[in-house]
């Protein structure tokens, strides 16, 4: 018997031969399971989530790297695969996996058909990580829970799992990067039939839905509406010899606020390279600039360079209604940036954008007219440095645009920006004594 290291006996089965080489692919080294986000969100649902046995997980990696599991063969709600072990004949593995009852998946489409962007994704072929969120919104995981996977194995070994169930367990992860629609194999529906039933909500949003998926109509061919018929059926009439007249539905005004991201399933894959927090701030920045173009403004600066790019990014952290915090610090860390660098950046954005930006950085020789009259506005003691005027803690910089940027010194002793630019500098009027002098 195998002996616990509490004394007591630990389920498993020793084996006195050693295993015999096995037919299945070898993966060198200790690469993790799961390198996408359904491969990664599998292995965790296994290790944290599915209740098995924890002593059997890490001898089924270690079959899974050593080439003893076969080819798998996933179908609908379970996977099947032969693994080598120390006896000539492989043992035979079958892995249940629950799934969903026929009204369950009725709610996942639903609730995938919901989401525009997602179904268009789903529809593509692709599977985006968001739709895990969608079903579980609709009160549905597909990723697996406590007692949702039973793995059985012909070897006599009955923890539960068996290091050879563990091992095909672990390799689901694989097929998931091959094929993420597995997950939906799992649960029940082929991606045939998962597309099927989204293409019937997608041309019947009644709730009757002929041709959805399990009905006769389910691989009807979409006969289409013929154009006359839609203009019609959104208010358009005929007009002379009987021909139809256009009437267009109106077009739907922008939402008030930018969408917030959808949470991601899990944390990107070790080695990706990207950072989750990140990642949710690029997504969130990229909904307020979709929604600022779909209103028809000018911020949404998609021909900036990196660098300005980056000043805006930063201005939308540091106004009156956020104040510069953890935000500014992480995206500063992230471009290689004190927090301070970049928090003078997006004041100077903020201050009068691109033309407002090259002020903090760039120095150059304006006309000495333009000099004199930033002297007068700061007063006859300021010093003159190319565009830039300096009086005790104050300074103008003349920008290329012909504004003055006023700045004011910081603790560090630098100066920073201070407001938008002017053709008075955004100064008060000089004192008596600085006309006199002037």
């Amino acid at each position: 018997m195998s002996p616990s290291r509490g004394g007591g006996w630990s389920g498993g089965w020793p084996e006195h031969r050693p295993r015999l080489p096995g037919p299945g692919p070898r993966r060198p080294g200790r690469r993790p399971f799961g390198a996408t986000w359904w491969g990664q969100a599998w292995v965790e649902a296994l290790e944290l989530r599915a209740s098995l046995d924890p002593n059997r997980l890490p001898r089924g990696r270690t079959y899974a790297r050593s080439g003893a599991v076969g080819e798998l063969d996933l179908g609908v709600g379970q996977v099947a695969a032969f693994v080598q072990g120390s006896r000539r004949t492989p043992y035979k593995v079958t892995v249940r996996v629950r799934t969903f009852e026929a009204a369950g998946w009725d709610a996942v489409l639903d609730a995938f058909a919901a989401r525009i962007g997602h179904a268009a994704a789903l529809l593509d072929g692709e599977l985006p990580p968001e739709v895990a969120a969608d079903a579980s919104g609709a009160g549905f995981d597909l990723l697996p829970g406590p007692g949702e996977i039973q793995p059985r194995c012909s070897c006599p070994d009955w923890a539960d799992p068996c290091k050879h169930s563990a091992a095909v367990c672990y390799l689901v992860a694989d097929a998931l990067d091959a094929d993420p629609f597995g997950i939906l194999l799992l649960r029940g529906r082929t991606r045939a039939e998962v597309l099927a039933g989204l293409r019937a909500r997608r041309s019947s949003p009644g709730p009757a839905r002929e041709g959805a998926v399990g009905s006769p109509a389910e691989h009807a061919p979409d006969r289409g509406v013929p154009a006359a018929g839609a203009w019609l059926a959104h208010g358009g009439g005929e007009g002379a010899a009987g021909v139809p007249v256009l009437a267009l539905p109106l077009v739907p005004l922008p939402p008030a606020t930018a969408g917030r991201p959808s949470l991601l399933v899990g944390e990107p894959p070790p080695g990706a390279g990207v950072e989750l927090e990140g990642l949710r701030a690029v997504a969130a920045d990229a909904a307020r600039r979709a929604l600022d173009l779909a209103a028809g403004g000018d911020g949404h600066g998609l021909d900036l360079t990196l660098e300005a790019d980056l000043a805006r990014r930063a201005a939308a952290m540091v106004g009156p209604e956020t104040g510069a915090g953890r935000d500014l610090a992480g995206l500063a860390a992230r471009a290689g940036l004190s927090p301070r660098q970049l928090l003078r950046r997006g004041l100077a954005w903020r201050a009068g954008g691109a033309a407002a930006l090259d002020t903090l950085e760039a120095s150059w020789d304006p006309p000495p007219a333009a000099v004199a009259a930033g002297r007068a506005l700061l007063g006859g003691r300021a010093t003159a440095r190319r565009n830039r005027l300096t009086a005790g803690d104050l300074q103008l910089r003349l920008g290329r645009d012909g504004l003055w940027y006023p700045y004011r010194r910081a603790s560090d002793g630098g100066f920073e920006p201070d407001g938008p630019g002017s053709p008075g500098g955004g100064l008060p009027e000089p004192a008596e004594e600085d006309d006199a002098e002037a």
